[in-house]
This record gives C-alpha cells, structure tokens and sequence, in this order.
C-alpha cells in the first residue's frame, strides 16, 4: 500500500481548517438513478429530532487546498493553477447529476501523491450555513452524524483514494471520523486512529464503479464518554459494520465547530481526474 504518512496533515487541518463529514442512509442499488430531493445548500430541514443540511455541494463556503509529500501539510504557496498541483471547483452542473445542479472537482498537476482537500465549515466558527453557534452550547450537544452522498467519476482508477471525513472540536478536544476508499492502492476502507495519527485498515472492500453514479452512506458516533464510533459504511446499498470505538485526539487549535471534508489523492503518475458530486447531506443529533 502507498500512503504517505498523515500526521502533519491532519495537524495542520487541526490548526487550520477542523472537519466533519456525515451521511444520511438511503438505499438503492450501485447503478439505480436516485429521485431528485428538494432542498438547496445552507438551508436547514428538520425530520423529528435530526437535523439535515440539504445538497451542502451547492452551498457556498467551500475551499480548496493541496497538500504535498512527503509532509503533507497543507501547500501556503500553492495556487490551484499549478504547477505542484491544479485543482478546480464547479458547482450548478447539469451533466452528469442527479438534481440537475452537480458539482465538480478536478485534481491534477506536477506532483505525484498530491492531494486536494476541499472543506465547509458549518457549524461553529466561520460557519457558512449561519449558525456560528456563538454561546458554544450547541457543538458540544451533538453526538449522532451521518455523511450521505452521491459520487460519479469517468475513471476513478485514477484515484489513488477519495476521503470523506467528519470532525467536531470544542474544549480542547479534536474527534475525527476520517475515511478513505484507497482505490489505486488497495480498494479497501481505512478509518483514522486519532491518538496515533494513522490510517487503519477495516478489511471493508471500496469498489466503486466508473461511469455510474455510487452512492455513499457514512455512520459515526461520539459516545457518552467522548469516544468516536465509527459505525458503518454503505456503498451502493451494501452495508459493512465497522463498529471500532477509538479514543480522541487533543485539539491543537482554538477552532470550534464542525466542518465537513471532501478530498481526492493524486496517483503515483499524478493523473488528471474528475468526481462529481450530488444530493450531498449532511445530518446531526
């Protein structure tokens, strides 16, 4: 398995940019054409006790940013023109989607291994959705996440791992749901380990189809005693189990609030690549 070591990476988000990512489940098969929903970014759609930010790739307050190995710290010189890394963002896409207002994200450049996080802070500090949250009462409250999108690639061989990822910080306390779909190297889920600042692998098998839209359901937790459950994964309506309980890290950053995290890792080659995403939900309790 190629994977550089994280750890920078994931402090300099930490100090920087905190995330988080969720996902609502919904079936339907790897290839089905899901029904269009209602609902444009930044608004807020309640359903009995949980609440869902709707179609967050529409929404504004996303930014792009590359990070680079060995370190992987996130590139201050870098532009999205290159020419260590190019990346790009499009959103109202009409082709290809599923609502008729997809969005795309582009990777590409000079550097081999060079990766592209793009994030949008919700809640807490900076957020993008209004609810800044500025008694800090809420964020510490919230304790149920889900992460649901719909994702479409041409070639997403390409891809050496797309990631998806959740964090919550308040109180000197950093919970990181992170996951990723290592595709070039390996097709399998790994889930991050906080304290230890790693990738560990779940055995869980990532195949997502090219040319097709894929459909991607992410269940995590923060237990009573703040502890970070990753619960399950759902691609294309089949269900894994993860069920792995890990300690947190301790925040390096004053930052408070959720962001939600969408990255795509460039290959040995650093090949060009598109993704498109769609009917992107993120929910919380």
């Amino acid at each position: 398995m190629i994977d550089f070591p994280r750890a920078s990476l994931y402090a300099s988000r930490a100090a920087l940019l905190a995330y988080t990512l969720l996902l609502v489940a919904c079936g339907g098969g790897g290839t089905s054409q899901p029904s269009p929903q209602q609902g444009s970014g930044g608004n807020t759609s309640i359903t009995t006790s949980t609440h869902t930010f709707a179609n967050v790739h529409q929404s504004s307050g996303w930014n792009g940013y590359a990070l680079l190995p060995p370190a992987y710290a996130i590139c201050g010189s870098c532009s999205a023109i290159g020419p260590q890394a190019t990346w790009s963002m499009s959103q109202a896409v009409t082709k290809p989607s599923i609502t008729g207002s997809a969005t795309q994200f582009d990777l590409g450049g000079q550097t081999p291994f060079a990766d592209i996080l793009w994030n949008n802070h919700l809640i807490g500090d900076f957020s993008s959705q209004g609810m800044p949250d500025t008694s800090r009462s809420l964020v510490p409250m919230l304790h149920n996440f889900i992460y649901d999108v719909w994702f479409y690639g041409t070639n997403l061989e390409l891809s050496q791992a797309l990631e998806f990822d959740i964090n919550q910080f308040f109180s000197g306390k950093s919970f990181i749901w992170g996951h990723q779909c290592r595709i070039a190297s390996g097709h399998e889920w790994d889930t991050w380990d906080n304290v230890n600042a790693k990738w560990i692998p779940t055995g869980v098998a990532c195949n997502p189809l090219s040319n097709a839209w894929n459909h991607l359901t992410i269940v995590v937790q923060r237990t009573a005693s703040d502890q970070l459950l990753f619960q399950s994964i759902a691609l294309n309506g089949v269900t894994s189990n993860v069920n792995v309980t890990r300690p947190h890290g301790s925040a390096q950053t004053s930052w408070y609030g959720f962001t939600l995290n969408y990255q795509m890792d460039g290959n040995s080659a650093q090949q060009a690549y598109s993704v498109w995403l769609d009917q992107l939900n993120f929910s919380y309790q």
